[in-house]
């Protein structure tokens, strides 16, 4: 029997466990994308190619399973390129597949030719072309493995038109096992490295752990929650890893960050890198004599930033079973009473004064008083996707996260516009969700017609946009191309077939979020456009943009 290579991308791509996929339709991955809805495969089609590689990124992040997005050729695949870029900074596995000019055709200027796969190389983890039509399902199969094995990453597989229109016989086509998704190369700590971290936390006086994605992708939320609790250890998260530990934990002293690291004598990293947001473990974030334990999957971090007197490459969550075991339940986590009773007694006097903006009656509205009315409409496992800059820097600090992979953001590449395809992504991988995105006016703008996507497809997601104006808020109001004026985005979101609302008062956003999740929970996306003030910069304040 004959078949074409356009339809093994389908059945190829549902043999590896994918059943959602985003896409902007074009040639030569038409007939393509068409097999992936003819196997079964959800296909949410898209406005931008860089939205559909967010929107992937996202369903990765809450499902813990690698994304798919693909693209037409030349600019449909260059679209990726932002997108891709993201998920490589942030670590995330998502599998990007693009279409291309012929084979037949390279080096005579064929229509869109490009050499697409040096171009995705720099953005991704693995970039490469399958130039054989029988092998198709070998190569998706491969890219699969890659961006999930070891540290995750986005990979890209350019599929030519003539090796997709190609017929070859079915008996040709080499048809790999299916892959478990993130393959288990959980590979145990030296039980001499075990018995080290034990020593240090029991001559310990204050301690703590840091964590970030890792903990995600390994599924070891709950590992996590199992140490902290077991050794009485104050923990903190990279914003992407928020969640991993339920904020509202006796161990969770976010305000009291800047102190704890400060005067940590031994800083556990388990499965994050050492970048900025950690100060790069140097002093004085940290004191110059912490001790450090490293836990990473990949060696190649460990050899980076502040060096661990334990460093170990394994999974997380095989690690952190390790040093459960051995603590055992009669380990004495009341020698670290006394540093849990400092922190708290910090935050106690920290989050009374960072309090006083969220309970603001100002207009125009405080945009910690936005957060706050936010805070306390979600349900406790909501989704929420914030992206902008100062409503990036409140949320952070207003609104917790309790639920592994439900706090979304741009991480540590900071794009701009992720917000709205975040959400779309969360929403799809998690239809019975709450899913909120709370968005600045400038970040909006990025992806705003992703609205239609969202109306399409019945994807009921509430969008709330600070209103200040601007690109920042700018208390002198002298910062050049910051002003964007107050346009009616709730007027744009109905015009889409959107619920729309727009909030100049603060005691009226509640219930303009309660009419917006009403609408959203009947699959009809809500905009709530709320008017804040333009003068608030969360930089010159308690409110940091890099403190989660």
């Amino acid at each position: 029997m004959k078949i074409k290579g356009y339809n093994l991308v389908g059945r190829a791509l549902r043999e590896q466990g994918f059943d959602t996929g985003f896409y902007l339709m074009g040639s030569p991955l038409l007939q393509a994308e068409g097999s992936c809805i003819a196997a079964g495969i959800r296909m949410i089609d898209v406005r931008h190619e860089q939205a559909a590689a967010m929107m992937a990124q996202a369903y990765a992040r809450v499902t813990a399973r690698p994304g798919l997005c693909m693209a037409a050729s030349g600019p449909g695949v260059a679209n990726f390129g932002t997108g891709l870029a993201n998920a490589l900074v942030d670590c995330a596995p998502v599998v990007a597949l693009g279409g291309a000019s012929a084979v037949s055709q390279y080096m005579s200027g064929s229509f869109q030719e490009i050499d697409q796969v040096a171009m995705m190389r720099p953005v991704t983890k693995w970039a490469e072309r399958c130039y054989d039509t029988a092998r198709i399902p070998e190569y998706i199969a491969l890219a699969v493995k890659t961006a999930t094995s070891g540290k995750p990453g986005p990979v890209y597989l350019d599929l030519p038109g003539d090796v997709l229109f190609r017929e070859i016989d079915e008996d040709d086509v080499r048809w790999p096992a299916p892959l478990a998704v993130n393959p288990a190369y959980a590979t145990a700590a030296p039980e001499a490295a075990i018995d080290r971290i034990v020593e240090l936390l029991k001559s310990a006086k204050r301690p703590l752990v840091i964590s970030g994605s890792g903990v995600i992708w390994s599924r070891a939320a709950d590992d996590l929650s199992r140490f902290v609790e077991v050794a009485g250890i104050p923990f903190y998260t990279t914003p992407q890893g928020r969640g991993v530990v339920p904020e509202d934990s006796p161990l969770c002293f976010p305000t009291s960050r800047s102190q704890a690291f400060r005067d940590a004598d031994l800083v556990i990293v388990a499965g994050t890198r050492l970048n900025y947001m950690f100060g790069y473990g140097k002093p004085p974030r940290f004191a110059a004599d912490a001790r450090f334990v490293r836990i990473d999957i990949d060696p190649d971090e460990l050899r980076l930033g502040r060096q661990g007197e334990v460093s170990i490459a394994a999974d997380v969550g095989e690690v952190l079973r390790q040093l459960v075991s051995r603590l055992g339940a009669g380990f004495d986590k009341d020698q670290y009473a006394g540093w849990r009773e400092q922190l708290q007694r910090n935050e106690v006097e920290r989050s009374g004064k960072l309090a006083e903006p969220t309970l603001s009656a100002a207009v125009p509205i405080h945009p910690a008083r936005l957060c706050r009315e936010i805070r306390d409409f979600i349900d406790r496992d909501a989704i929420l996707a914030v992206d902008g800059q100062e409503i990036l820097a409140f949320g952070r600090q207003v609104i917790p996260t309790h639920v592994a992979g439900h706090r979304l953001n741009s991480g540590p590449f900071g794009t701009m516009g992720v917000g709205l395809p975040f959400g779309l992504g969360a929403k799809a991988a998690k239809p019975d969700a709450q899913v909120v995105v709370l968005h600045g006016d400038g970040s909006f703008g990025f992806n705003a017609m992703e609205l239609d996507t969202a109306v399409r497809h019945k994807l009921g997601v509430v969008v709330v946009i600070s209103l200040n104006g601007g690109w920042t808020g700018d208390p002198d109001r002298k910062k050049p191309g910051r002003d964007l004026g107050y346009t009616r985005y709730d007027l744009m979101a109905e015009a889409l077939g959107c619920h729309g609302e727009f909030v100049e008062q603060p005691d009226d956003i509640r219930p303009a979020l309660e009419r917006a999740a009403r609408a959203a929970s009947e699959g009809r996306p809500a905009v709530v456009n709320v008017v804040t003030d333009w003068r608030v910069n969360a930089k010159t304040g308690d409110f940091t943009p890099f403190v989660t």
